[in-house]
């Protein structure tokens, strides 16, 4: 038979008789998750204190009592003598067990017009306030390695890809950057789903308000809110912050799977354009050869991991009534572990870019390849510039092309031969030529990608101000 426990003593402990099984005991506590959120309840619960002592349903020296309490907690939590016990259902329990403890009949008085209901989601808005900031920094590090890199890069050139074919050529700097743009909306997601959640919920109670003299707007002031809730029922119930984050989270992880890609194709013998360093690179428990890069594997990995906690958590939100649920309790599991990946994922593919040692001569070399054709939309642009059709441009040089894979002769042998190109266009095909005409705004070329640089480099100055750092 399932064990009943007497000695645990719950916040909800007066309506049922006895202590809760074990099992559920087992299967509901939620410490080992929400604890993270500690300092959060901390803030959460001064706050608290001080509209309760503003309403007078605190007299001076029991708020004062209790935010003693608190700041004691808060010092404990940071130093890391602060001491969980097996009753602790939750973080919240466990904060309010030790205010009690330090401030004796006065801690009865801390959950005074309040529910975990509204606390936990008063708690999660903080935390996650606090991270998607850290997370948009961390961002701007990365973007500013790949800044740093490309400026580095000068006019090196490589192969720019299509269907993973060899396309036409584009500077190193402007692939660079393409990575960095995509990081870009990502810090602005970051920013735009902080700025929603932005709203604090303290004050709607289990569900519908309280009857006692309490002020949700002043609360929401003094934890930094920008405002208070509307609708209690909402208020309690609402996650749609927390899919907002695990969606900004995943998309920033499918930005990382990508560069990782990038890197295992790049570091291979096959492509040969970068080197990784010692440092950034795992070796084989049987190949004395090899030089694995496990940091670029493991951030395109881990994205299936962002992407499951996304799902995960819409499959569990979908079915729910008004207003709150105990499901509500798996938010932040998924929400706290794509945060900690990605976090990790961020330092570790900076250390990995910051240190590869890029092959201009390699990667040049294939852009270069006669075989690949590259310039061939630079001759069809100068039949189009000279009054051709571009459809009929394309037909010529296809053919062209297509006589030179057959081993007629070289590409610049029947550019030199055909009527309407000729010698003079055979200097489209000389090394390097073709990313140099790149000349449009945004494009792949020296001139477009030096206004480029400079943009870019704007754009990470400002999201750093308006991150605050």
């Amino acid at each position: 038979m399932a064990g009943r426990s007497d000695t645990l003593m719950t916040l909800w402990s007066g309506r049922l008789e006895g202590g809760p099984a074990a099992e559920l005991w087992a299967f509901t506590a939620s410490l080992s998750v929400d604890r993270r959120m500690a300092s959060d309840d901390v803030a959460g619960s001064r706050a608290h204190v001080r509209g309760l002592a503003r309403g007078g349903l605190l007299t001076e020296d029991d708020a004062a009592a209790l935010l003693a309490a608190l700041d004691t907690v808060d010092g404990e939590l940071a130093a890391g003598t602060f001491v969980f016990t097996a009753t602790d259902e939750d973080v919240h329990t466990a904060v309010e067990r030790r205010v009690t403890e330090l401030a004796g009949p006065a801690g009865g008085r801390l959950h005074t017009g309040r529910s975990r209901n509204d606390q936990v989601a008063t708690d999660l808005r903080l935390w996650a306030k606090r991270e998607l900031a850290g997370v948009a920094m961390r961002v701007v590090a990365l973007q500013e390695v790949l800044l740093e890199r490309a400026e580095v890069a000068g006019e090196t050139y490589l192969p720019g890809y299509t269907h993973l074919q060899r396309a036409q050529p584009v500077l190193l700097a402007h692939h660079l950057l393409a990575h960095g743009w995509a990081l870009a909306r990502d810090v602005d997601r970051l920013v735009d789903t902080r700025r929603r959640l932005d709203v604090s919920p303290l004050g709607a109670g289990a569900l519908a308000g309280s009857s006692l003299p309490l002020d949700p707007v002043a609360t929401a002031a003094d934890l930094g809110f920008a405002a208070a809730f509307d609708n209690s029922l909402d208020a309690v119930s609402d996650r749609d912050f927390v899919a907002e984050a695990l969606f900004d989270l995943a998309l920033l992880g499918v930005h990382l799977s990508r560069i990782g890609e990038e890197v295992v194709l790049w570091s291979s013998a096959e492509f040969g354009f970068l080197r990784l360093a010692d440092a950034w690179a795992t070796g084989s428990s049987m190949l004395p050869q090899k030089k694995n890069p496990d940091v670029a594997e493991l951030a395109r990995g881990k994205s299936g991991r962002l992407i499951g906690h996304l799902t995960g958590l819409l499959v569990t939100l979908k079915g729910l009534p008004l207003a709150y649920n105990r499901d509500l309790q798996e938010d932040k599991e998924p929400l706290f572990d794509a945060v900690e990946q990605v976090n990790l994922a961020l330092a570790a593919v900076v250390g990995l870019l910051a240190t590869a040692e890029f092959d201009s001569a390699r990667m040049e070399a294939a852009a270069d390849e006669p075989e690949t054709a590259a310039a061939a939309v630079d001759l069809a642009e100068w039949l189009v510039a000279a009054g051709m059709p571009f459809r009929d441009a394309h037909h010529v040089v296809a053919g062209l092309v297509r006589e030179s894979s057959d081993g007629a002769a070289s590409l610049a042998e029947l550019v030199a031969a055909h009527p309407q190109l000729g010698p003079d266009a055979t200097g489209l095909l000389a090394p390097g030529a073709a990313v140099r005409r790149r000349t449009t705004a945004g494009g792949a070329g020296p001139a477009p990608v030096a206004v480029e640089l400079g943009t870019f480099a704007e754009r990470l100055r400002l999201d750093r101000t308006r991150l605050g750092g």
